[in-house]
């Protein structure tokens, strides 16, 4: 068994779906940016070191290929920072979208040396590189957790079985078609296909 598919079993084990129910991720449930007709989508946990691996691969290949990348977070319960790191980043994000894109990265980059305790230092010196400062609280009504529950909440529902889960989604006749890639040198080939087979 591969440490991919071990990794997975233990990710629903923890999220508490029977290991019997396993089976491939829907992603016609995943909705593409307005305008766009192609687009990757990824669900990430920001202190899963796949997904860490993964991410700066993710953002080379999508601006390659000149289609937009759709961030979904799926932080894994037994990651206890990986939650508040993505509400940090859904902050930036609501400032700028490549700002939070930025942290996303600066992130992963130091994902090593970050812990619970020190994940808001983190953010704070992140903020001061752009002249912010970071408020006391940066969710004071709780849309930004629900957003990242809703993000979860939809990796449940999809089937995820593991992250960093990867698609190239396309659009055809009002509903979405999508492809699960596995490894991102496929993304200029899996892009290219649905291409075509959008424009049929």
């Amino acid at each position: 068994m591969n440490t991919r598919r071990i990794a997975g079993l233990l990710a629903v084990a923890l999220l508490g779906t029977s290991v019997a129910a396993l089976g491939a991720a829907d992603g016609s449930k995943l909705a593409l940016p307005e305008g766009a007709d192609v687009a990757i989508a990824v669900f990430e946990d920001l202190q899963c070191p796949d997904c860490k691996r993964v991410h700066p691969e993710l953002l080379k290949a999508a601006d390659a290929l000149a289609v937009p990348l759709v961030i979904y977070d799926f932080p894994i319960v037994r990651h206890k920072w990986a939650f508040p790191a993505a509400i940090l980043a859904r902050y930036f994000e609501a400032q700028s979208p490549g700002l939070g894109v930025r942290f996303r990265s600066y992130i992963f980059e130091n994902q090593l040396d970050i812990n619970t305790w020190n994940l808001r230092e983190y953010g704070e010196t992140f903020a001061e590189a752009y002249q912010m400062t970071l408020p006391a609280d940066v969710d004071p009504n709780g849309t930004l957790h629900a957003q990242v529950q809703a993000d979860f909440d939809l990796g449940q529902r999809i089937g995820l079985e593991y992250v960093p889960l990867m698609f190239v989604l396309g659009r055809s006749q009002g509903a979405t078609r999508f492809v699960e890639v596995k490894d991102v040198a496929e993304f200029g080939e899996a892009v290219a296909q649905m291409r075509q087979s959008v424009a049929r």
